[in-house]
């Protein structure tokens, strides 16, 4: 079944680095808002690097990635995908990420997972000539990486 990418992109003029998902799991879908599965250890990843509480609301997030510079969005704008897999998606059409870069600051972009990373360099290496590095997902999936561990690759995001 296709689905389509409705939540909105966070971000102002200040962002500095643009973190890309591949597309929101069925839980971020439902709340339209990125990484919204309890499970999911993006919001304790960017609360441990930044010294801060973890952001509990939609609100409380979306504060605390414009007072961290930090621009969030997706690869995908739709796709044919069974539940949350990744490794189901098919028929991908992807967001105008020009947008963002264009509206920001944005010097730097980092990819949450392989997936994300394949589809950003497959559709816009050609577009966007900006530094891209691939970060390990913080989805529950890839639970080959601890929490301690995904800080320790993460933690690179605050050097920008």
């Amino acid at each position: 079944m296709r689905e389509y990418h409705l939540i909105e992109p966070v971000y102002n003029k200040s962002s500095k680095i643009l973190i890309l998902g591949s597309f929101p799991s069925v839980k971020s879908r439902e709340a339209n808002f990125f990484y919204h599965h309890p499970q999911n250890r993006f919001w304790k990843i960017l609360a441990n690097i930044y010294n801060t509480e973890l952001p509990e609301t939609i609100i409380e997030k979306k504060e605390f990635l414009i007072n961290q510079h930090i621009a969030v969005w997706d690869v995908i704008a739709s796709c044919e995908i069974k539940g949350s897999s990744d490794s189901s998606i098919t028929n991908v059409e992807v967001n105008d990420l020009k947008k963002i870069i264009d509206q920001s600051q944005i010097t730097h972009i980092y990819t949450n997972g392989n997936l994300a990373d394949r589809l950003y360099h497959r559709y816009f290496d050609e577009i966007i000539d900006l530094p891209v590095t691939k970060l390990p997902s913080s989805s529950p999936a890839n639970a080959s990486y601890s929490l301690t561990k995904l800080i320790s690759f993460w933690k690179e995001i605050k050097s920008l």
